[in-house]
């Protein structure tokens, strides 16, 4: 699983780190990104980003209701703990 938070605008301004955009981040949590401005970087930033969405496993939700009691079990337990993550 991929839970970087990344970002690239105009080709020339990158940012990744551990931020949620949402006001619970931003108030109250530590988090931290690093800004790098460079067409180097995002360029990498971008083709790292492209090769993330050919390798990814998207699951529909026919996929996900034959998944197994376990898996839902898990799903639920980390439910409770979505507050704090």
């Amino acid at each position: 699983m991929l839970h970087a938070k990344t970002a690239v605008i105009d080709d020339v301004w990158s940012t990744i780190g551990s931020t949620n955009m949402d006001w619970r981040s931003f108030l109250y949590n530590d988090e931290l990104n690093a800004v790098v401005i460079g067409e180097e970087f995002a360029l990498d930033m971008e083709r790292m980003y492209n090769q993330d969405i050919e390798n990814a496993l998207q699951i529909d939700s026919t996929q996900w209701e034959a998944s197994g009691s376990v898996m839902r079990l898990k799903e639920w337990h980390a439910r409770i703990w979505e507050y704090w993550l």
